[in-house]
């Protein structure tokens, strides 16, 4: 029976410059770009590094670039299907999944269905109707009335304000006989007057002021006939002023 020899030495060579290596030199694994394992001299490190190639030993042993999961592969191919462009050469697609399917289907179309939801239209809020008062049926109790709006609103600050310059004024309140929910308040002086109207029924501004003038002749005779005055605290009231 022949005795089989083998070499105590086995035919190595460097993948870079192609050299025998000798006996007791050293190599080190390199990994290529591919993840190919290749032999590398210790003359040719340099050349493999600047190739590209990386130290096994400096890799953690680990291959320089693993395959996608198929799950990411098939996703990212019906991505780029979407995109118009095609798929490389050998990836599959795959089936998409349940959830991927059923949420692709529930997707709806708007695109010419007249079944499509239309938006439901905002609904304005109907404006508030105008506030209105009781407009009382007596000439007396109508200026009363007016004179309680008169002495509340920012006008009759006005006035006090001129009878401590002015002195005290002529005032005249009347109802309006052409507009029976409003009444007419003259406060005049020698040298000014200011026309007011008054409106009983509107309860957000009732009190407006219409005109104002330097003589007492512009003021028409019968607002001349005056019947009220202002009292010590400046407020408009029927009869002569309280001193």
């Amino acid at each position: 029976m022949k005795k089989e020899l083998r070499p105590f030495h086995d035919h190595v060579t460097c993948e870079v410059c192609g050299r025998t290596i000798l006996k007791g030199e050293r190599t080190e694994a390199y990994l290529a770009p591919g993840g190919e394992r290749h032999g590398v001299c210790e003359l040719c490190f340099v050349r493999a590094e600047h190739a590209g190639w990386i130290r096994e030993s400096a890799h953690g042993l680990a291959p320089a670039r693993g395959p996608r999961p198929p799950e990411r592969r098939q996703i990212f191919g019906r991505l780029r299907r979407r995109g118009g462009e095609a798929p490389g050469d050998g990836e599959e697609l795959g089936e998409p999944s349940p959830a991927e399917s059923e949420a692709e289907t529930e997707q709806p179309s708007h695109n010419g269905d007249a079944s499509a939801p239309r938006p439901s239209r905002r609904r304005e809020r109907p404006q508030s109707p105008r506030h209105v008062r009781a407009v009382p049926t007596t000439a007396e109790v109508k200026v009363e009335r007016a004179l309680t709006l008169f002495n509340a609103s920012s006008h009759q600050r006005t006035v006090a304000g001129l009878a401590r310059s002015l002195g005290p004024p002529w005032v005249t309140a009347m109802p309006d006989p052409d507009a029976p929910s409003t009444v007419t308040v003259l406060v005049a002086w020698e040298l000014s007057w200011y026309l007011y109207r008054v409106d009983l029924g509107d309860a957000a501004e009732p009190v407006t002021q219409l005109q104002k003038g330097d003589t007492l002749d512009d003021i028409d005779g019968e607002l001349r006939d005056f019947n009220a005055a202002l009292d010590n605290d400046g407020r408009v009231v029927i009869g002569a002023a309280t001193g």
